[in-house]
């Protein structure tokens, strides 16, 4: 059964998230090392690990509806992740999802130290989770 995979890039962690074979839910599933010299397999492994369909990989938007600082670093992802896998690959406005993890994990009582490494695949859920939505 195919699944859909969020990838919330950061300078440090690229978060993970991963839909349900029926795309109703999106769970964090982790994080991938943004500098890793075997990113390509990673993805790769992931994508049949997974078994997934096609790839989201969350584009910041400013407040304004502009592209943030950070877009040509998921455009890059995005380009990465398409050869590498061969899978479509969409851009989904990541708006406060991280901002949004991070509440998700302060009220659930998760330490500040542990937080750090939780947020980005945390974030990757939640615009994942917008995404599904968007498809019914």
């Amino acid at each position: 059964m195919s699944r859909i995979v969020g990838l919330d890039p950061g300078t440090v962690r690229i978060g993970v998230a991963v839909s349900d074979p029926m795309f109703v839910t999106a769970q964090p599933h982790g994080n991938l090392a943004a500098d890793a010299e075997d990113l390509d397999d990673r993805l790769r492994d992931l994508a049949a690990e997974t078994e997934a369909e096609r790839f989201v990989v969350g584009l910041p938007i400013g407040l304004d509806g502009r592209e943030g600082a950070a877009a040509g670093r998921s455009r890059e992802l995005a380009a990465r992740v398409a050869e590498a896998t061969g899978l479509p690959v969409d851009l989904y406005d990541e708006r406060f999802s991280t901002v949004t993890a991070e509440r998700v994990l302060v009220s659930a009582g998760v330490r500040r130290s542990r937080r750090k490494v939780a947020r980005d695949r945390v974030a990757a859920a939640v615009f994942l989770q917008a995404y599904l939505d968007g498809r019914r």
